[in-house]
C-alpha cells in the first residue's frame, strides 16, 4: 500500500495515500479498537457533522475571516460528505476517549482533503486548506460534537415516530376487528372480569401512542444547541457575531428550528436532554416488552395454555419437538427492549460522570442512544409486519373461558351483594358448576334478570343496574 507522511504535535504517522482521513484519525484507529463499529455505522451522524462544518464555513466567510476560495472548497466538500460519498472514510470507533475529538478530527480531515482535491492540490497539502485552521475555524469539538448528536437524534426521531405510528395503527385496527370477542380479563394472572379482546388491543394502541407525545417534547429540547461555545462556552477564538450567525446558518442548512442556547457554558457541560430522551425510550421499551409478554401469554398453548389468540407462525420452533411453533417475534422484541433498558442506564451513568465544564463521555451516550433508536425502529416494524397484522382470535376458546370462569360473578355483586356473590364463586370453583346454573338453582335471580346481567356486551361497559336484592 502507498502511504503519505503526515505529522501532528506528537510526531509523524503513515497515512494510506488513498485515504481522505489524516494523521489524527490514524492515531484514533490505533488507540480505540474497541467495538469494531465505526461512526460510519451512523450515516446520519456523518451528515450532521458535514452540515455543521458547512454552516461554520459559511458563517466565517460572511464574517470575513475565511478566505473565499477555501470557504467555497470546504462547503463543496461538505455537500459531498452530506450525500454520503465519503462515509467509508469515517473509521473512528464509536467509543473513544477525548470527548469526541477523534470524530471531529475525522470529519475535519476528510473535508479538508476533499477540499484540497477540489482546489487542485494533493491530499495532505494542508498549507492550502488545513483541518484545524480552516475546516475547524471558530469551532471546538465541545460545540461541534454535542450539536451533531442533537441533530442526529432529531433526524432519527422521525424514523422512530413513523414506526410507532404504524404500530399504533395496527394495534388499533385489531382493536376494531376484535371488538365483539368476549373474553376474561385477568389480574395477578387470575380471572378478573369480562372484557373484549378488542379492548385489550385498543389499550395497547393507546399506551404506545401516548409516548409519541413524550418523544416530541424531548425533540424540542434537542433544538437548543451550543454552537459558538467553542471550548467551554466562553466563545474563545470566535468573533462576537459568530455564535448567533452560525446557529442561523445551521438552522437553514438542516431545515430545523435550531436555536442558540441562552447560556453556552451551561449548554456545553449539560447532557440533560439526552438523559430525558433516553428515559422516554426506556419507557417505550418497558411498554413494548409488557405487550409482548401479554402476546406470549394469550397465545400460549396451543392446547394446554390460554390459547385466546393465534400469532402468525414464522418458523419451526424446535429441533426436537415436531410441530412446535414459538412466539419468536415477541421474544425478539423482548430482547431488544432489555437492551434499550440497559442502554438507558449507561446513558444515565455517563451523564452523571461529567465533570466541571465538559462531559467527556458523550461518545458512549451517543452510541447507546443511537443503538436504542435504531433497534426500536426495526423491532417495532417487525412486530407490526410479522406479528400484529396476522393475529387471529380464537373466539370460541375466549367464550368458553368466560363461561367456565367464576369471575363473571363480579357482575352479579350489584344484584346479590358481595358476600352472596363470593359464596357462589366458591361453590362454582369447588363443584365445577357454572355460576349461571347455581344462581338459578338457588332462586337468587330470575332467568330474565340473569340473562340481562350476563349479557356479554353489557358486561364490558358501565351500566345502570336494574334492581338490588341486598
Amino acid at each position: 500500500m502507498d502511504y503519505r507522511i503526515e505529522k501532528d504535535s506528537l510526531g509523524e504517522r503513515k497515512v494510506p495515500a488513498h485515504a481522505y482521513y489524516g494523521v489524527q484519525t490514524v492515531r484514533a484507529m490505533e488507540n480505540f479498537q474497541v467495538t469494531g463499529i465505526h461512526i460510519s455505522h451512523y450515516p446520519l451522524h456523518i451528515e450532521a457533522l458535514a452540515c455543521i462544518k458547512q454552516a461554520a464555513a459559511l458563517a466565517n466567510l460572511e464574517l470575513g475571516i475565511l478566505d473565499p476560495a477555501i470557504a467555497e472548497a470546504v462547503m463543496a466538500a461538505c455537500r459531498e460528505v452530506r450525500e454520503g460519498k465519503f462515509n467509508d472514510q469515517f473509521v473512528v470507533d464509536v467509543i473513544q476517549g477525548g470527548a469526541g475529538t477523534s470524530v471531529n478530527m475525522n470529519a475535519n480531515e476528510v473535508i479538508a482533503n476533499r477540499a484540497l482535491e477540489l482546489m487542485g492540490h494533493a491530499k495532505g497539502q494542508y498549507a492550502f486548506c488545513h483541518p484545524n485552521n480552516h475546516v475547524n475555524l471558530s469551532q471546538s469539538t465541545n460545540d461541534v460534537y454535542p450539536t451533531s448528536l442533537r441533530i442526529t437524534a432529531i433526524w432519527k426521531i422521525r424514523e422512530v415516530m413513523r414506526s410507532m405510528e404504524d404500530l399504533v395503527e395496527a394495534l388499533a385496527a385489531k382493536g376494531e376487528e376484535f371488538s365483539d370477542v368476549l373474553k376474561m380479563g385477568r389480574t395477578q394472572l387470575q380471572d378478573a372480569v369480562p372484557m373484549t379482546l378488542g379492548q385489550e388491543f385498543a389499550a395497547w394502541a393507546v399506551t404506545v401512542g401516548e409516548d409519541m407525545e413524550r418523544i416530541q417534547e424531548c425533540r424540542k429540547l434537542l433544538m437548543e444547541i451550543n454552537m459558538g461555545a467553542t471550548a467551554i462556552g466562553t466563545g474563545i477564538n470566535t468573533v462576537p457575531a459568530y455564535a448567533a450567525f452560525v446557529c442561523e446558518k445551521l438552522a437553514h442548512i438542516t431545515a430545523l428550528p435550531l436555536t442558540k442556547s441562552p447560556n453556552l457554558v451551561e449548554a456545553t457541560s449539560d447532557t440533560g436532554a439526552f438523559v430525558q430522551l433516553s428515559g422516554v425510550f426506556k419507557r417505550v421499551a418497558v411498554k413494548l416488552s409488557k405487550i409482548c409478554n401479554d402476546l406470549r401469554l394469550l397465545s400460549s398453548g396451543p392446547f394446554c395454555g390460554l390459547g385466546e389468540i393465534n400469532l402468525p407462525p414464522r418458523q419451526p420452533g424446535s429441533s426436537i419437538m415436531p410441530g412446535k411453533v414459538n412466539p419468536v417475534i415477541p421474544e425478539m422484541v423482548n430482547q431488544v427492549c432489555f437492551q434499550a433498558i440497559g442502554n438507558d442506564l449507561t446513558v444515565t451513568m455517563a451523564a452523571e460522570a461529567g465533570q466541571l465544564e465538559l462531559n467527556v463521555f458523550e461518545p458512549i451516550i451517543a452510541f447507546n442512544l443511537f443503538q436504542t433508536m435504531d433497534m426500536l425502529v426495526r423491532a417495532m416494524r417487525i412486530l407490526k409486519d410479522r406479528c400484529i397484522v396476522g393475529i387471529t382470535a380464537n373466539r370460541e376458546r375466549c367464550a368458553q373461558l368466560v363461561r367456565a370462569s367464576a369471575g363473571i360473578v363480579t357482575v352479579l355483586v350489584p344484584y346479590l351483594g358481595y358476600d352472596e356473590a363470593a359464596a357462589i364463586a366458591k361453590e362454582a370453583a369447588s363443584t365445577g358448576k357454572a355460576v349461571y346454573d347455581l344462581v338459578l338453582e338457588k332462586g337468587l335471580m330470575t332467568q330474565e334478570e340473569l340473562e340481562d346481567a350476563l349479557d356479554p356486551m353489557k358486561m364490558t361497559h358501565p351500566r345502570m343496574v336494574r334492581s338490588g336484592r341486598f
